[in-house]
C-alpha cells in the first residue's frame, strides 16, 4: 500500500529515501536533466532524472497521465517554487517503475482547463484528477466527518432508512420503479426520508441522523441535482428553539472545523413575511443592502395614470435603490434590466436618477412633490438612481428581489469572501396553486402549525403559519426543517385542510397515519444540503463542481450515457411497453 502523498514530504525528509507514485503531470528536458512533475491527489512534487541514471531513457518515453513508481532521495531545490506546498524539495529518482501507459487525454489535467463542461464531465474520470474538483470533495469529505463526530457527541445514531419505498406527493415529481414481481405496481426513490425518520421517532430511537440520497424528478439549474445527498437529522421531545439552536451549531462547527471561520451566534431570525417584504425572496442574501422599499402610500394620490390604476387595483409600488450608480446605467444598460425583470412577469421596470437634474422614465409623470417625497422617503443621496416596479404583490416582490441581487452582483457589491447565515421562520402553512385551484402543503402535511394558529386551518388557510424554518446562507437556502404534526386531531385537521380524502389518506399515508396511534412523542428535525453547503464553502456557483459523478442539466449522465435504452426482454419482465410496443 502506497505509505505516502507527495504533500507530506518536506524539509524534513531531506536525504531520506522515499517511494511515491502517481500520475505524471508535465515532463521537461534542461540542460539534459529530465524533470517530471509527479501529481498525486495531495499535490505536485519534482522529480530529477539525470543522464547517467539508469533510467533516464526510460523517464524520456514518460508522457502526460502515465502511472509510475519511483524511488529516490530527498533533496533542496536550488531554486523553490512558493506556488506549490513542495516548492522547497525535489526527489532525485534512483528508481523507476511504469505501472501504466495513457492515451492522450482529451483535455489538460490543470487547475486552468479550457474544456467545455460537457466534454469535462464526458470524461470526468480525468476531470476528478484536476486539483480544482479533487479539492472540492476533498473538503466534501472533511465536512462529512465534521457533522458525523458533531452529531455522535450529543448521542445521536446514524441510521438508514429505504431507497424502494412508497410513491407520496412531496411537491415533485417521484422517480418511479417498476416492480417485476407485481407488475403493474411502482417502488419510489424518497424525495426525503421525511416519512421514516419520523417512523424512526415513533420506534423510539429519539435522535437519528442520516447522511440521506434523495431523487426528484424536476427542473434544474445551477443549484440543483435530480439526486442529492442531505443531512438528514431528527429529535423526540423538543421544540422549534431546541431544533434551531442544534442546527446553527452543527453548521458553525463545520464552518470552524473545515475553514477556520467563525460564525457568530445565535444566528439572525427573520419571519417569512419581512423576508419577502424587504428582500423578495424567502432565501434573502444579506451581504448587501439594497432592500425593497414601499411607495405606495406617497404615490396615493398619483395621477401616473399606470400607477394609479396599479393602486386601485389593489396592486402596489415598491422601489430599490442603488446607492452611487446612477452614472453606471445608461438608456441601454436600463432596457436590459427591464428585459431582466420580465422574466419573473413584472410588466416593466421604472426609474430615477438624482443628480443636479433629476431624470427617468416616470419624471415628467409625477409631481415635483411626489419626486422630492420619494427623495426625502428613501434617503436619496446625489448620483442614486431608484428602481420602481408596479403591480400585483408577489410579481413585485419577486422581480425586485431578483433585480437587487443582480445591481449588487453586476456592481461587485458582494463580498465574495463573506459569509452572512439566518433562519427564516413562520412560514405558511399553506401556498395557493393556481393549477389545482386550492390550498397545498407549503412544506409537506406533517408540518406543525403554530400552536395560535390551528384553529384557522380549515377557516383562515391564508393567515395560518407554521413550526417551519429554513437556514439560509449568502442568498441559498441550505437547510430547512419543522416540528412535525404527533397529534392525531390536528392531522386530520390538516388532511382536511389539504382537501384529502379518507381513500386519498389511506393510499397516501395509511401505515403512516396508523402509526402515529401508538404513542407518538413530540418531535422535529431539519436537513441540510450537504452538496449545497459543500458548494458555499468551496466557493463555487455549480453544485456539480462538488459531486464525484454529477447530471447534467437535462438529467443525463455524459460519462455512461445514462439514461438508456433496456433490452426488451427486461421490459416485459415488468410488463412495460413504449410507445405500444417495446422497442
Amino acid at each position: 500500500m502506497k505509505t505516502l502523498f507527495n504533500n507530506e514530504i518536506n524539509e524534513n525528509y531531506i536525504d531520506k529515501i522515499v517511494t511515491l507514485s502517481g500520475w505524471v503531470s508535465r515532463v521537461r528536458n534542461l540542460g539534459g536533466l529530465n524533470f517530471i512533475d509527479l501529481r498525486d491527489r495531495s499535490g505536485i512534487i519534482q522529480l530529477i532524472v539525470s543522464p547517467e541514471n539508469k533510467y533516464y531513457n526510460l523517464s524520456q518515453t514518460l508522457k502526460s497521465e502515465y502511472v509510475i513508481e519511483v524511488t529516490g532521495k530527498v533533496a533542496q531545490r536550488v531554486t523553490a517554487n512558493e506556488k506549490l506546498a513542495t516548492g522547497k524539495i525535489e526527489i532525485i529518482v534512483e528508481d523507476l517503475k511504469v505501472l501504466n501507459t495513457s492515451l492522450e487525454v482529451p483535455f489538460q489535467i490543470t487547475e486552468d482547463v479550457n474544456a467545455s463542461e460537457e466534454t469535462r464531465l464526458k470524461y470526468r474520470y480525468l476531470d476528478i484528477r484536476r486539483p480544482d474538483i479533487s479539492s472540492k470533495l476533498v473538503l466534501r469529505h472533511k465536512i462529512t466527518m465534521a457533522i458525523r463526530k458533531y452529531l455522535d457527541s450529543l448521542n445521536f445514531l446514524e441510521i438508514e432508512t429505504p431507497i424502494l419505498c412508497k410513491s407520496t406527493p412531496e411537491g415533485a415529481r417521484d422517480y418511479l420503479v417498476p416492480s417485476r414481481i407485481f407488475n403493474g405496481r411502482f417502488f419510489a426513490l424518497p424525495q426525503s426520508p421525511q416519512i421514516y425518520k419520523q417512523l424512526l421517532m415513533v420506534g423510539g430511537v429519539e435522535r437519528y441522523f442520516q447522511i440521506a440520497k434523495c431523487f426528484r424528478d424536476e427542473d434544474l439549474r445551477a443549484d440543483r441535482q435530480p439526486e442529492f445527498t442531505q443531512v438528514d437529522v431528527e429529535m423526540s421531545f423538543i421544540d422549534e428553539e431546541d431544533v434551531i439552536t442544534l442546527g446553527e451549531n452543527l453548521v458553525a462547527n463545520v464552518f470552524k472545523e473545515v475553514k477556520g471561520i467563525d460564525i457568530k451566534l445565535p444566528l439572525l431570525r427573520m419571519k417569512y413575511n419581512d423576508a419577502i417584504e424587504f428582500y423578495g425572496s424567502d432565501k434573502p442574501d444579506l451581504r448587501f443592502d439594497m432592500v425593497i422599499q414601499n411607495i405606495t402610500n406617497i404615490l396615493a394620490n398619483t395621477e401616473c395614470e399606470f400607477l394609479k390604476n396599479t393602486i386601485s387595483n389593489n396592486g402596489i409600488v415598491n422601489a430599490v435603490v442603488a446607492k452611487n450608480l446612477a452614472d453606471k446605467y445608461s438608456r441601454k444598460e436600463i432596457d436590459k434590466l427591464t428585459e431582466y425583470v420580465k422574466k419573473y412577469k413584472a410588466s416593466g421596470l421604472a426609474y430615477i436618477k438624482y443628480n443636479a437634474e433629476v431624470t427617468g422614465s416616470l419624471v415628467k409623470s409625477l409631481s415635483e412633490k411626489e419626486i422630492t417625497d420619494i427623495k426625502n422617503e428613501l434617503n436619496i443621496n446625489e448620483n442614486d438612481i431608484v428602481f420602481i416596479i408596479s403591480g400585483n404583490q408577489k410579481i413585485v416582490k419577486t422581480a425586485l428581489g431578483a433585480l437587487r441581487c443582480k445591481v449588487a452582483s453586476d456592481n461587485n457589491l458582494i463580498d465574495e469572501n463573506d459569509y452572512k447565515l439566518l433562519w427564516v421562520t413562520d412560514f405558511p402553512s399553506f401556498e395557493w396553486s393556481e393549477e389545482e385551484s386550492r390550498f397545498m402543503a407549503c412544506h409537506h402535511p406533517f408540518t406543525a402549525p403554530k400552536d395560535e394558529d390551528i384553529d384557522k386551518l380549515l377557516n383562515d388557510k391564508a393567515n395560518c403559519y407554521s413550526k417551519a424554518y429554513d437556514i439560509v446562507i449568502n442568498g441559498y437556502e441550505a437547510g430547512g426543517g419543522s416540528i412535525r404534526i404527533h397529534n392525531g386531531e390536528v392531522q386530520e385537521k390538516m388532511f382536511e385542510a389539504l382537501e384529502l380524502t379518507k381513500e386519498d389518506i389511506n393510499n397516501k399515508f395509511g401505515f403512516f397515519v396508523d402509526a402515529l396511534k401508538y404513542g407518538t412523542p413530540p418531535h422535529g428535525g431539519f436537513a441540510l444540503g450537504l452538496d449545497r453547503l459543500t458548494m458555499l464553502l468551496a466557493k463555487t456557483d455549480n453544485i456539480r463542481d462538488v459531486i464525484a459523478f454529477p447530471k447534467t442539466a437535462s438529467s443525463s449522465d455524459l460519462m455512461s450515457e445514462a439514461p438508456n435504452i433496456v433490452d426488451e426482454y427486461q421490459l416485459n419482465e415488468l410488463g412495460i411497453k413504449i410507445g405500444g410496443k417495446n422497442e
